[in-house]
């Protein structure tokens, strides 16, 4: 009888394993929530480093790995270089600057965070059969407003994982490749893009108003046509986000 090929077996399929690497608690949670909402991915596990990902793909088969570049220890482009019979891979980073170097390696896609739901499915279709998919556009099922800010996401702070409800943040700042979060109970900074973390925050909860800041709706004590009052702090309202934010805020 002959063989099937690798690619035969997949379209023979409807469900497939994968497997998301990443340091980062709001990115797993992104990549967990968009994984739960394909029928045909069954997410068999999640991994913080490289080390813990080459494990779980010698103990079970892998279909597709979501894997993140900046991971402790080892990085996600040594990964690859170590598997002999790698998966589908699709690299998931905050960096441009990897692209090239990443496709010599012959990774399926490479998603720039913060990843959109309907980005993430067309890395699916690349790496499995698309007549299987939901289609493109099914929207990501978020969190109510109502129990949006009861949610909790960690964080990495003094090498520890600090736990910060969303119901306590305040505001955003981004200091370049950090961000400091401004909290009822004080500030952590922490090493994380804005943008992707603008990914992870509920849209009707939180709003970016600044390259710079994001607000919590529901903590803004007053505001102008170019600034934020939250308590004694004062967030300045950007030109490129100025319309939109005002939008939001019912200014008139």
């Amino acid at each position: 009888m002959p063989s099937l090929s690798n690619q035969s077996i997949l379209e023979s399929r409807t469900n497939y394993t994968c497997l998301i690497v990443d340091d980062e608690p709001p990115a797993r949670d992104v990549l967990r929530r968009y994984v739960t909402q394909v029928p045909m991915l069954s997410l068999i596990g999640e991994c913080t480093n490289a080390i813990q990902a080459l494990s779980a793909l010698k103990q079970q088969p892998i279909d597709l790995l979501f894997l993140d570049i900046q991971l402790p220890q080892l990085t996600g482009i040594e990964l690859i270089r170590t598997l002999t019979q790698p998966p589908k891979i699709v690299l998931t980073t905050a960096y441009e600057h990897y692209a090239v170097q990443a496709f010599e390696l012959d990774v399926t896609d490479y998603l720039i965070k913060p990843i959109r739901f309907e980005r993430f499915l067309k890395s699916v279709s690349k790496a499995l059969p698309d007549h299987k998919l939901p289609p493109i556009s099914q929207p990501l099922t978020a969190p109510q407003p109502e129990t949006a800010m009861d949610t909790f996401l960690y964080f990495r702070a003094e090498r520890k994982m600090v736990k910060v409800f969303l119901g306590d943040l305040l505001y955003v700042e981004s200091l370049k490749d950090y961000v400091k979060l401004h909290t009822t109970k004080g500030s952590i900074i922490t090493k994380y893009a804005i943008t992707a973390l603008e990914a992870m925050l509920p849209g009707p909860s939180f709003l970016r108003v600044h390259r710079s800041y994001l607000v919590s709706l529901d903590k803004i004590d007053s505001f102008t046509s170019d600034q934020i009052a939250i308590g004694r702090h004062l967030i300045p309202i950007g030109k490129l986000y100025r319309q939109q934010a005002l939008k939001l805020l019912n200014y008139t």
